[in-house]
């Protein structure tokens, strides 16, 4: 199927209202007219609930040309993803952030001589979707990729990951040994009897394949050296969904090495290493020696090593210094680069370079990698600056004095086409706040709202939710230490009823929609820091700009600065709003969002559920468990059973 002419076709029942119909002109005709340029920035500075991903998929439609949104957290990324998959459905929307569920990277602590070795755990559905963003971006136009800042970081050459990709098509002669090699080559492993993604197997004159970035099998039939017949495969029933002119297959994994480069690449480590060593004390000298010979080995056997991401320089041909190859090379250089809740985003993406070269500069220092290992990193920011930030559209409610100072243009759109009002602030002591907010939160859910609640520190976090817990709210926290693919699930498990308040930290500031949310509140709203400033308290207060009858309450000993000002912002853009609703006969609605279908597998984190509610939370499992054990379901009745267990160990 030739899908790399495809154009963006936004499907949406509704139509651009309020301030939208402003934003989208002024940013699609001024992106338009000065896409030519070397630096076309612009702001949209849009309150929560104006619909600004709206107004953005509009500008995407116009430019016509692939996009990627940068959020920075997984949560608004995952958010974002599903937000665009809706509103593009024929088109590509991709999602590529870290894969690691958990992530101890290797280094070393010369004041205690320990050396850490890397731990990892890698979250396989989420490395599928990344290879997907690639594998789309090489091979069609009409790509949205939503990323999280990880997108900075080294990945293989695109040059060479799209040339190693492997075109098929039918009526095509190629040797199936050959065949078979190149699959090989490009870290596909051959699996007769277990095809899982990232394998093949061979039977008779039939090649299925399932690509490491696909759920589905894909079928190539020979009749002698000539490929008689292309089908894709449902995994599931073995049922064939399509028949195919033509595929290609990518790589199965992002480094991949051209075998004419290996020996190249080799022979330069092995120069390097000798260089290096004379420079090290014997320990050290021997300990990188013995490093670097196993890593070669099996460079030269497989053609893959673990940490084979630290030699990338010599396969990618990069000089010392050179900058990595990372995600923005696989988009052409007109693509527009949308940079959300920009003001946290661009901090991030500043500060990525210093942390990974400290903790680097020690393992090259002491003998554990070469200095070459100092070249796999993340861009800095003057790169990515002078790179890739051509056409760009920051995204704030709050946008900083770097979206300012460089923005050609920056477009409000305050006003809310549901003619939704910022919410009403209320500034509360905080002796007694405990019993205050438990009261609130009980005439929240006799409404059927929902409640959050942030806290400053995860322990604070913990400790509300169990108290609260305790007096008969169904409660859960979120934090960092839950899965990526987890909190989606918990942040709609909320939305649908199973409880109705979320305890937590920043977690809950910037792009978590949820419109259900009628109340939040707001624990030492007067501790001044980066989660209590101006901007922390304009985007917490902005989560329950959604509901028609919510309202936000700030405990506090003191009116701060950043609480002024917050709450002077909000009641500015409450007046806006409501002379709108005036003039045009708006009576404000609560936003009607349908709550995405559970996804198959279930929340495998159980941190987040207070020990008072286990008992109810087992008691559901194992009604799921035996659903799912009478659908024959084994698998998935499996994993609830080991999360009852683990909940069993919790109690005890």
């Amino acid at each position: 199927m030739d899908t790399s002419k495809n154009k963006f076709e936004l499907v949406s029942k509704f139509s651009p209202k309020g301030d939208q119909p402003k934003a989208i002109k002024q940013l699609s005709e001024h992106l338009i007219k000065n896409k030519d340029t070397s630096k076309n920035f612009q702001t949209l500075l849009g309150i929560t609930g104006s619909g600004k991903t709206y107004s953005i998929a509009h500008v995407i439609e116009k430019y016509q040309k692939p996009t990627l949104v940068i959020a920075h957290n997984k949560t608004l990324a995952a958010q974002l993803y599903n937000e665009f998959k809706e509103l593009f459905p024929n088109n590509k929307v991709e999602y590529f952030v870290s894969y690691y569920d958990y992530y101890q990277p290797e280094s070393y602590v010369p004041q205690r001589d320990l050396y850490i070795e890397k731990n990892t755990k890698i979250n396989d559905e989420i490395e599928k979707l990344r290879l997907s963003a690639t594998a789309s971006l090489t091979s069609r136009n009409d790509v949205i990729i939503v990323a999280s800042v990880s997108c900075i970081y080294g990945l293989g050459n695109p040059k060479v990951y799209k040339d190693l990709g492997i075109n098929l098509l039918v009526g095509q002669n190629i040797n199936k040994k050959d065949f078979l090699k190149n699959l090989v080559d490009i870290q596909y492993k051959r699996n007769d009897n277990n095809l899982e993604s990232g394998n093949f197997r061979v039977r008779g004159s039939t090649i299925d394949v399932i690509p490491a970035y696909y759920n589905n099998i894909l079928r190539i039939e020979f009749f002698g050296d000539e490929i008689d017949r292309i089908s894709e495969i449902d995994k599931l029933d073995n049922s064939v969904i399509y028949t195919l002119k033509n595929i290609r297959i990518h790589p199965a994994k992002h480094f991949v090495v051209p075998e004419e480069v290996v020996d190249v690449a080799v022979k330069e480590i092995k120069e390097d290493l000798d260089k290096r060593l004379p420079e090290l004390d014997d320990v050290s000298s021997y300990r990188l020696s013995q490093r670097i010979k196993f890593d070669l080995e099996m460079i030269q056997e497989a053609g893959y090593c673990n940490g084979i991401e630290n030699y990338s320089r010599y396969f990618d041909r990069r000089k010392p210094g050179e900058r990595p190859f990372c995600l923005l090379d696989y988009f052409p250089k007109d693509f527009l680069l949308v940079i959300d809740e920009s003001h946290q985003t661009l901090p991030q993406l500043r500060a990525m370079y210093a942390g990974d070269y400290s903790r680097k500069k020690n393992l090259v220092d002491y003998g554990f990698r070469l200095p070459s290992a100092l070249d796999n990193r993340p861009l800095k920011f003057k790169e990515f600056e002078k790179h890739f930030m051509k056409n760009v559209i920051f995204v704030s409610a709050t946008p900083s004095d770097y979206e300012k100072d460089n923005s050609s243009q920056i477009v409000e759109q305050i006003i809310r086409p549901t003619g939704l009002v910022d919410p009403p602030v209320e500034v509360r002591k905080t002796e007694g706040q405990v019993e205050d907010l438990i009261k609130e939160i009980k005439n929240t859910i006799k409404l059927g709202q929902r409640v959050l609640v942030t806290t400053l520190t995860k322990k604070l976090a913990e400790e509300i939710s169990e108290f609260l817990s305790e007096k008969g709210i169904k409660t859960r926290y979120l934090h960092s230490e839950i899965d990526t693919l987890d909190r989606t699930e918990i942040i709609r498990q909320l939305r649908k009823g199973d409880f109705d308040c979320l305890v937590g930290i920043n977690l809950l500031r910037e792009g978590l929609d949820i419109p259900e949310v009628a109340l939040i509140g707001i624990l030492d709203a007067d501790k001044e820091g980066f989660l209590r400033d101006y901007k922390s308290l304009i985007q917490i207060i902005g989560r329950a700009a959604r509901n028609s009858e919510s309202k936000v309450i700030l405990y506090a000993d003191r009116n701060t600065d950043s609480m002024k000002k917050a709450i002077s912002e909000t009641n500015r853009r409450r007046s806006l709003q409501i002379k709108y609703n005036k003039k045009n006969g708006i009576i404000p609605q609560t936003i009607i969002k349908k709550i995405p279908e559970k996804k198959k597998d279930i929340v495998k984190d159980i941190k987040h559920i207070p020990k008072n509610e286990i008992s109810k939370v087992i008691k559901r499992l194992e009604k799921e468990m035996r659903s799912f054990a009478d659908n024959l379901d084994f698998e998935n009745a499996i994993k609830i059973r080991n999360q009852i267990n683990a909940l069993k160990e919790r109690i005890k």
